[in-house]
């Protein structure tokens, strides 16, 4: 079956314009967890549309309030894919949920589509199916913070 995709794979031309690795966290050290008063905007005032700013909350309203700034609250570079993940030396993943996707496209960059990957603090490490290429997390979150 993977000999089968691999071989299509080859015979489509691949975009070099796709990030070779793709995750997205949170890169403030206090991504979880604000007062409410950042979380909830004043909302509209009465007969008028609200603007995306007044009516939004959470991580959106913080994304908003960040960029404002003209900083970037989730990091969205790609991993340093400097070698293939293997148990003595895996790929680590800081993560500030206690479950995180990362998508995995192999080593070397693009030798593979874009394999989904569930990591999870309770795991020493998870694998790629694809290349083997081995990932572990980096759990920087509160264990008292609630999750949705």
């Amino acid at each position: 079956m993977f000999a089968l995709r691999r071989a299509a794979i080859k015979a489509t031309p691949i975009s070099r314009t796709i990030r070779p690795f793709s995750v997205l966290g949170a890169r403030l050290s206090g991504a979880v967890g604000h007062s409410a008063d950042l979380n909830l905007g004043p909302g509209a005032k009465a007969g008028e549309v609200p603007t995306d700013l007044e009516q939004a909350t959470g991580l959106e309203r913080i994304e908003l309030l960040s960029k404002l700034e003209g900083k970037e609250f989730f990091d969205v570079e790609p991993l340093n894919m400097t070698h293939l993940g293997s148990v003595k030396n895996p790929i680590v993943v800081k993560s500030h949920d206690p479950i995180r996707f990362v998508g995995c496209t192999g080593y070397p960059v693009d030798s593979h589509d874009v394999i989904w990957i569930n990591l999870d603090k309770s795991h020493e490490h998870d694998r790629c199916p694809e290349c083997g290429s081995v990932y572990t997390m980096d759990f920087v979150g509160s264990e008292a913070a609630h999750h949705h």
